[in-house]
């Protein structure tokens, strides 16, 4: 069962799960994929509500966006395992299946394709109006510590790949109960 929110209404426990990550689920060519993030923004832009994920253009993820602009932000609420968050955070999802390896719960979607994750309740749908990579030269001095170019852009954790900017107009909004 799903109870559908006023995103705006829920500002807080959003970026305050940024601040410990979430997951961002994508699906595209018939794989569902959940990559942990905690680069993120909610705001209003063309009117629309909108969440902004930074994803590295070597990641699995940033293909799946690609094929298929649309995704599911799943946010913790309440209790959950945090090893949910540490394992999409380290394992690619070129190689693993993280759906299956960790055992989740996948929720049909009300208006996108990507699921949500039960067991990370709080979930946006959203669908990618605009996409942007980011110039590296354009970063101030004190964030280029993000972006080493000595490490390898495989590398799960700060590698020398900017990100490219995914702009997803929130098109629904619910707790997964």
């Amino acid at each position: 069962m799903k109870r559908e929110i006023n995103v705006l209404n829920h500002a807080t426990e959003i970026i305050q799960g940024l601040e410990g990550g979430v997951l961002l689920t994508t699906k595209a060519d018939g794989k569902v994929n959940s990559m942990t993030i905690s680069w993120g923004t909610l705001g209003i832009e063309w009117h629309k509500p909108i969440f902004i994920t930074f994803v590295r253009e070597g990641r699995f993820t940033r293909t799946q966006l690609d094929k298929n602009a649309e995704f599911t932000v799943n946010i913790p609420y309440g209790a959950y395992d945090k090893n949910i968050l540490a394992f999409c955070g380290t394992q690619s999802g070129r190689t693993t299946d993280k759906i299956k390896e960790l055992g989740l719960t996948l929720e049909s979607p009300l208006a996108v394709s990507a699921p949500g994750i039960k067991e990370l309740p709080l979930t946006l749908e959203c669908k990618v109006i605009y996409k942007q990579k980011q110039d590296l030269q354009s970063i101030a001095p004190e964030n280029q510590v993000y972006y080493p170019q000595d490490v390898d852009g495989s590398f799960h954790g700060t590698n020398k790949n900017v990100a490219i900017a995914y702009y997803g107009e929130i098109v629904r909004a619910y707790f997964i109960e």
